[in-house]
């Protein structure tokens, strides 16, 4: 198997893969060409499993010698027992899902804890972008125009946290990024993160029944 380095990986699943603790049984939610999967399995020896839409993407995991399914994720997700895997992962895909609560109530279910990124719509230069040009703002995490866009939903991380609370969700880590959709480098806002971070990454757990 073909394992990237961790400095060849994107700054946000670099992030990822620290959290994930050696050995762990890990699914993989849109796994792409499988680069977080297959340095968790080389690096840390996890029980990586991944799910791909795309045909070539998960073909291609395959030939590296990664378990993925290829398929639609809110169909695939349903045929896995309670508790299956320690982390799920949903990597940049959250802002494309047609019903995203019901997504995470699987994920919920399935994992013990699960990981969730997604652009923050309340970056700086979004705002900007609204107030001074009055149009659909563009980014390097939302390169789209509005009528191409394979981003249904738009999302803040303050918008995610209060979602969290609602349905009964605990953020263990809440990790706020500056980085693009396609970056190898980038960093941790710790400050106004909601106002400067581009992604959020969430590390979560369903909250126990009183």
């Amino acid at each position: 198997m073909v394992s990237p380095e961790t400095e060849n990986m994107r700054f946000d699943l670099r992030v990822i893969a620290s959290r994930i603790e050696p050995g762990a049984r890990v699914l993989d939610l849109g796994c792409g060409n499988g680069d977080l999967l297959a340095w968790l399995v080389e690096n840390k020896q996890v029980v990586a499993t991944g799910i791909e839409q795309d045909k070539d993407k998960a073909a291609f995991c395959i030939s590296r010698g990664i378990s993925v399914l290829q398929g639609d994720l809110n169909e695939e997700v349903d045929d896995y027992p309670d508790f299956n895997f320690d982390y799920v992962i949903l990597s940049q895909t959250l802002q494309q899902v047609y019903e995203p609560a019901r997504l995470l109530y699987s994920l919920s279910r399935i994992g013990r804890r699960f990981i969730v990124s997604f652009p923050n719509f309340s970056h700086y230069s979004i705002r900007l972008q609204l107030l001074f040009k009055g149009m659909a703002p563009k980014s390097e995490q939302l390169p789209y125009n509005w009528y191409d866009s394979p981003n249904i939903r738009v999302i803040t991380l303050k918008d995610f946290r209060k979602f969290s609370s609602d349905v009964g969700y605990r953020i263990v880590e809440e990790i706020a990024v500056k980085t693009d959709y396609r970056s190898k480098g980038g960093g941790v806002v710790r400050l106004l993160s909601n106002l400067r971070a581009t992604y959020g990454i969430f590390i979560i757990e369903k909250r126990p029944n009183p």
